[in-house]
């Protein structure tokens, strides 16, 4: 799984808007935070499509988080900040539609698999509450 430059902006992103009362603009959030305006503002927009953000136009616009930091979680963010699924290993998500067409005699295809299958459960576990409030993880 890689996270990219998207994953950690929108991590970002959505700590400094949860820190805030008010929506907060791209400008606003590019310029503190350094992050590339047009880059960001896609992120955001993705966000908010993924209903992680509330975007609201006009003078005093931006962008607010939809629900509450500890109802949004770590997999819920990298995915809809890049777009995709948070995958371990580049395969299939079932042995039926393995692109080699080898499937079932795949023997590594049950353990990555289950390493999938840890790795999101793990990722719901964090909230971004938890990252605001740096709760220790174990």
């Amino acid at each position: 799984m890689l996270f990219t430059k998207a994953s950690e902006y929108a991590l970002l992103s959505l700590m400094f808007i949860a820190q805030k009362d008010k929506p907060q603009d791209v400008d606003t959030i590019s310029n503190e935070l350094n992050i590339s305006k047009s880059f960001l503002a896609k992120i955001l927009q993705h966000m908010a499509r993924e209903g992680i953000l509330c975007s609201y136009k006009g003078a005093n616009g931006g962008f607010h988080l939809a629900k509450k930091p500890n109802e949004i979680n770590l997999k819920d963010i990298i995915e809809g900040a890049e777009k995709r699924p948070t995958a371990v290993f580049e395969c299939s998500n079932s042995r039926d539609d393995c692109p080699s067409e080898k499937g079932e005699f795949c023997k590594i295809w049950s353990m990555f698999n289950v390493l999938q299958v840890k790795v999101d459960e793990f990722l719901e576990t964090i909230t971004l509450g938890d990252i605001i409030s740096q709760k220790s993880l174990k």
